[in-house]
Order: C-alpha cells, then sequence, then structure tokens
C-alpha cells in the first residue's frame, strides 16, 4: 500500500499543468523534477524493472492572453500610429498579409511584426482626425507552441473623443455560379455618388473569409453604399477592368438592437455542458448579397498571329468588331485568297489560303488594317505590315513527303517479293472527316461531322441513312446542315427513334475540300436506346412565366448537361440519363441564350443566377415535376454544398488532447 501511494504521489505530480504567468486558477510550476530520479530508481527496483515511461503531463489548451496594449485597446484621441499587443506567452500571427485588416484602408501598407510576446503594428498612412480605427487580426494569433487559437480579435482605437461600434456583414459571391469569394476585399462610402468607386478609395473595408463572408467593423452611424473589389493594384478603387467588382444601389444605414443567442459550453471535444442563453447587441443589416462579376475586356488590339499550319493562319484579337481586317498582299495578291472563318463574337479570325501555291509559300508580307483601342479608349483604324511564317519551312515539308514516299515504295517492294498484292502508284492522301456516331446514342443526340479544311462541296447523294425494321433494312430521311456557330462542323439529323437501329453509309467522293482532296468511304452502325432507359424531369418555376429564363441541368462537377429555355415558366428535360443532378437558372435579360456580365459605367448588373436547392436523383423510367421558387431563399444559401468548389475551411480551436491522455492513463479529468 505504501508503494502504491507513492505512486499516486508521482501521477500527481506529473498531472500538473505547465506554468503560465499572469493566467488566473493554474497550478504552480513543480519546483524541481530531478527530487524524483531517487524515488523512480526505487520503485523500478521493488517492481522489478516493469514500470512505464512517464509520459510529458497536461497538454497546454489555454489560448494566449492580453495582458496590456499600447496605446490602450479602445482608447480615444490616439496620436500614435505604432501599436503594441503584449501576450502572456509566446505568439505567432498567421499569414498577417492576407488575414489583418486595418480600416481606414491603408495606402501604403503597415508593417506587421510578431516576435516573442507581442505584436508591433505600424501604421505607414497619417491618421485622419476623429476617425475610428480597427485592426481586425480575425483568427491569425495563436500561441507558438500547441497552437492554441486567441479567437477573432480586433484591436480598435479613434483619434477623436469616441469610438464607433456599428457594423455591416454579409456575403460575396460569384455572380455566374454562386460560389462563396474568398479573400475579397469589401468597403463602404459614406459619399453616395455613382462614380465615387472610381475616384476615392473606400472609407472603411474587410475582407471575406472562405465562406464569403465579411463583416466591417468601427461604422459611424449614417447612410453608406457598399462594394465589392479584387484589387490588383491595393489603391482601394476600381480603376481597372479586369478587376472583379460587385455594387450595389441599396443605401446602407446601419443599426443594432438588443437580442439573444444560444452558446454551447463543451465539456470537451464530444460532450456538451451545457446551452446558455447570452444576450448581445445584434447589428444590421447582417445579410447582405454581393454578386461579384470581371467585365467584359472591351478594348480591342491585336493580340498574336500564328500559322501553325503552312495552309491557314489565325489572328487573335482581345475583343471582336463588325468591322473584319482588310488584307492587302505585298508579296501575294490578295484578292480571293481566303476562305475567311471568324468566330461568333469576331474576336479571332482564320484566313484558309485556297492556293496551293500560297500554302507552298514560307513567307506571307501583308499589311493589314482593323479596328484598335486608342489610349483614349476610342476604336481607331490601325495599320499594321506582318510577316507572317509557316511553322514548318516548305523544303522541311517536301523533305517529309519524300520520307513518306519511299517507306511506302519499300513497303510495296516487300509485298511484291512475297508475291502479295502491291500498288504501283501511291494513292493521294484522302481527306479524312471525323464522324462523331455514338454506338448507342440519346433519341435527341444528333451525329456531327467536322471537317479539317473548308469544304468546296458536300455531295449528299453519295450520303445514306438506312434504318432497320424487323429483319429489313429501309432508306431513313435525314437533313445535312452547317452546325450553327462552328466552322467546319456539319449536322446529320435523322428521326431518330428509340430502340431502332441504324447505319450510315458515306460513298467515296462524299466531301471535297477546297484543294481537291476527297473523302472515303465510312460505314458506321448504331443503335438508339430505349425510352426505358431515360427519365424525365419537368420544372414548374415560381414567378417566372411572363420572363425568359435559361435553366441548365448540372452534372456531380458543376458542369452543364443539358440547357433549355423555359415556356410559360416551364422548363423540360426529356431523355435524362439515370444520375445525380443538379439544376441552375440565370434570367437572360437580352435574350442572347447565354449568361452576360455586368458593367459598373453602364449601370449594368449581372444577370441573376439561382441554384434548385437540392440534389436531383434521376432513375430510368421515372417522369418527375419540381417546383421551385428561386427567390425563396437567399443566394448565399441557394448553392448545394456538394457542388460548392470554395469550402469553408475549419475553425481554429483548441485541440483537446488532455481528455485523451487522461483515458489513456486511467485517471480522471479534469485531474482532482
Amino acid at each position: 500500500m505504501r508503494f502504491d501511494r507513492i505512486i499516486k504521489s508521482f501521477q500527481s505530480y506529473l498531472s500538473h499543468k505547465p506554468y503560465k504567468s499572469n493566467q488566473t486558477n493554474r497550478p504552480d510550476k513543480p519546483t524541481n523534477r530531478m527530487l524524483w530520479l531517487p524515488l523512480l530508481a526505487a520503485l523500478a527496483v521493488v517492481s522489478g524493472g516493469k514500470m512505464g515511461q512517464p509520459d510529458g503531463g497536461w497538454y497546454d489548451e489555454t489560448p494566449p492572453v492580453i495582458v496590456r496594449t499600447t496605446p490602450q485597446d479602445q482608447g480615444t484621441n490616439i496620436k500614435d500610429k505604432k501599436i503594441s499587443i503584449h501576450f502572456d506567452e509566446y505568439i505567432k500571427v498567421d499569414n498577417p498579409t492576407e488575414k489583418v485588416v486595418i480600416s481606414p484602408p491603408q495606402i501604403e501598407q503597415a508593417e506587421i511584426v510578431a516576435s516573442g510576446k507581442k505584436i508591433v503594428v505600424e501604421l505607414k498612412d497619417s491618421l485622419k482626425a476623429n476617425t475610428t480605427y480597427t485592426v481586425d487580426f480575425s483568427d491569425a494569433i495563436t500561441d507558438n507552441n500547441e497552437g492554441n487559437p486567441l479567437g477573432n480579435y480586433t484591436y480598435t482605437f479613434s483619434t477623436g473623443d469616441h469610438i464607433d461600434t456599428m457594423e455591416v456583414a454579409g456575403y460575396v459571391l460569384n455572380a455566374q455560379n454562386l460560389e462563396p469569394i474568398k479573400g475579397i476585399l469589401v468597403g463602404l462610402y459614406s459619399n453616395l455618388s455613382d462614380t465615387i468607386f472610381t475616384k476615392e478609395p473606400m472609407l472603411r473595408v474587410s475582407r471575406t473569409d472562405s465562406r464569403g463572408k465579411f463583416i466591417i467593423k468601427g461604422v459611424a452611424p449614417g447612410d453608406y453604399r457598399i462594394y465589392a473589389l479584387q484589387d490588383a493594384d491595393n489603391n482601394y478603387t476600381f480603376s481597372q477592368k479586369s478587376e472583379q467588382l460587385a455594387f450595389s444601389h441599396d443605401i446602407i444605414t446601419p443599426s443594432f438592437k438588443p437580442d439573444v443567442r444560444q452558446d454551447t459550453l463543451w465539456r470537451d471535444s464530444l460532450h456538451i455542458d451545457s446551452i446558455m442563453r447570452v444576450p448581445y447587441t445584434h447589428f444590421l443589416p447582417d445579410d447582405i448579397v454581393l454578386r461579384a462579376f470581371t467585365e467584359t475586356q472591351t478594348d480591342r488590339y491585336l493580340v498574336k498571329t500564328e500559322r501553325t499550319e503552312p495552309d491557314h493562319f489565325t489572328m487573335f484579337f482581345s475583343y471582336g468588331d463588325s468591322l473584319l481586317p482588310q488584307i492587302n498582299g505585298l508579296n501575294f495578291n490578295a484578292d480571293d485568297a481566303f476562305v475567311i472563318e471568324p468566330t461568333e463574337k469576331q474576336d479571332t479570325v482564320t484566313y484558309w489560303l485556297r492556293d496551293t501555291a500560297l500554302v507552298n509559300q514560307d513567307t506571307l508580307r501583308m499589311e493589314v488594317k482593323y479596328m484598335a483601342t486608342d489610349t483614349l479608349g476610342v476604336l481607331q483604324l490601325q495599320t499594321d505590315t506582318m510577316e507572317i511564317l509557316a511553322k514548318v519551312p516548305y523544303e522541311k515539308r517536301i523533305k517529309q513527303q519524300q520520307d513518306e514516299y519511299e517507306k511506302w515504295k519499300k513497303e510495296q517492294e516487300k509485298a511484291k517479293k512475297r508475291g502479295k498484292e502491291y500498288e504501283t502508284e501511291m494513292k493521294p492522301k484522302a481527306l479524312e472527316p471525323k464522324y462523331n456516331v455514338a454506338s448507342e446514342p440519346d433519341p435527341d443526340q444528333n451525329i456531327t461531322i467536322t471537317m479539317p479544311a473548308p469544304l468546296a462541296s458536300a455531295d449528299t447523294s453519295r450520303i445514306h441513312l438506312y434504318s432497320k425494321h424487323d429483319t429489313l433494312w429501309y432508306k431513313s430521311p435525314f437533313i445535312l446542315r452547317p452546325k450553327p456557330g462552328v466552322h467546319r462542323t456539319y449536322e446529320l439529323l435523322g428521326e431518330w427513334r428509340p430502340g431502332i437501329e441504324y447505319s450510315l453509309e458515306v460513298d467515296t467522293m462524299a466531301f471535297t475540300d477546297i484543294y481537291g482532296k476527297t473523302s472515303a468511304p465510312k460505314k458506321q452502325g448504331f443503335k438508339v436506346k430505349t425510352e426505358d432507359a431515360y427519365a424525365t424531369i419537368l420544372f414548374d418555376i415560381a414567378g417566372m412565366a411572363d420572363t425568359t429564363v435559361v435553366v441548365q441541368l448540372l452534372n456531380k462537377s458543376d458542369a452543364v448537361v443539358k440547357e433549355t429555355v423555359t415556356k410559360n415558366g416551364r422548363a423540360e428535360f426529356f431523355y435524362v440519363k439515370p444520375d445525380t443532378y443538379y439544376a441552375r437558372m440565370f434570367i437572360d435579360s437580352n435574350g442572347n441564350g447565354i449568361w452576360d456580365t455586368g458593367e459598373y459605367a453602364a449601370d449594368r448588373q449581372p444577370e441573376t443566377t439561382y441554384y434548385y436547392h437540392d440534389k436531383i436523383e434521376c432513375k430510368a423510367k421515372w417522369d418527375m415535376t419540381l417546383t421551385w421558387n428561386p427567390t425563396s431563399r437567399s443566394l448565399n444559401l441557394q448553392k448545394p454544398e456538394a457542388i460548392t468548389k470554395q469550402k469553408p475551411e475549419k475553425e481554429k480551436t483548441i485541440t483537446r488532447r488532455n481528455l485523451e491522455r487522461a483515458e489513456k492513463l486511467g485517471i480522471p479529468y479534469p485531474p482532482m
């Protein structure tokens, strides 16, 4: 029994927590562990050397404590630009450049240094008179050893005789896909002018966290406009068109009210000790939602010109224009020299060379006239002289052709010696269209045929489509047409009947390109899936009967699978494969069928996007009708978490490892 008491005494000693100065309710530090060594030796002898090694004692689970600040936190009439915050232990500040936000914003970046047991913040800008300053550390401060977080901490002082204490809060989301935006600047202006965002720095600022949430502190009573900005040049104004931004016409008037919240007190990481109702000051508004976007780049300039293949070259512009470039050949005749393929926005233009003599010419010298934006932002006709070089010189191309011929010749001679069939003349290369024909296509899926070069002709009499009924094959009608908006791609539209087998048969010379190459024969069979393999989804969208709405069916990666335009507030999706889906819609204000961004100068917001709040499970043979009220939830609560890519970061918490230690040792926790 005597040895049991000794062991218990030793365990009691080990239970002592490491000492931290200026903290209450903490056991004193043991005097000298060397005093225990003879006792340990004796115990080892008595126990026959079976005693285990002692562990390191209790873990430090106490966050750092602020012992003083200079100047005093919440102080008034402060003139000092150097702030010192002292703690009871060694601390560190995690990523101060990103996490620490000073308001009013500092044009010259403040210096923030963590050293030993203190943090020093030195402001470089001149202090503004009668202004509340806040240094919001968020959760950046932890102790140096165990990483115990201080919690969200904001240091505040005023250069005047009072502290402004109002707050406004909300969220910033990507306007197109409602993703939370992390780290974007959010600021207030007391000047309500529509142009102030481009002229003066923000008055008070904050940054969003991983949830897209922001809290602007130290706000004075009054009326404000609010903006968000991905501030590339750190001037706190919207000065570059490439900067992501958000703006609102709503007038923000901060207010507050007494309120009560529930606070959960944890006994440990798994067990709740109690739930308390705690009175607090509720600052409003706290539900602002800003939709951030990047404006379309409208400044027009020539980005680059490429001639990756000898038969065509491409001009890439930063923005499109209704007037295509005018080309005057300097070492060739440009009249009717090209087949021109502009993109839909006319920001990219490809020129196919009609004449093979030009194809074989390594260098094309030309004078190009095109519309470009000058230094004042005005479109002007610009003239450039260009030399466009083929990536592979003509001499090298001839050598490659010769090598191919020699290889073919050896193969034919080998076949002749072996008594096999051989050719006496090398056939010219055939045109090789790319046929996109699925083996089991959906009933609403058409065949596409993409050409490697522009066509001179397409002979539909050499194209045949057959369908099988019972055991007999019959001709099936079809239409071959250029696919809208896609150059050199054709759609073959047929009456695709579920469960029916088809055969596409293309004869020789069905297609001929501008260089005289003709297509080889092609035969491919396929069978359209039966209707039993699909589901049907119908959306009845509340309040959108008179509005043009584009509804998109999304997969688990938030990518568009199907898309349709509503009719009288209903969106219909047929032939939906069994899977898990999500849904998104946007108000198509201009009726162009695509989502359009906003423009600050034109006072135009981006087109509004909504998400269906839940996943959609589809099974074969299912027909479902879903009611969708897009405005029933705030935008920040709409996008399902499963397809949200910007996940909220885990909040810093105390590790709570002492309970695990106590259970391991079989001793009570907290220690008696």
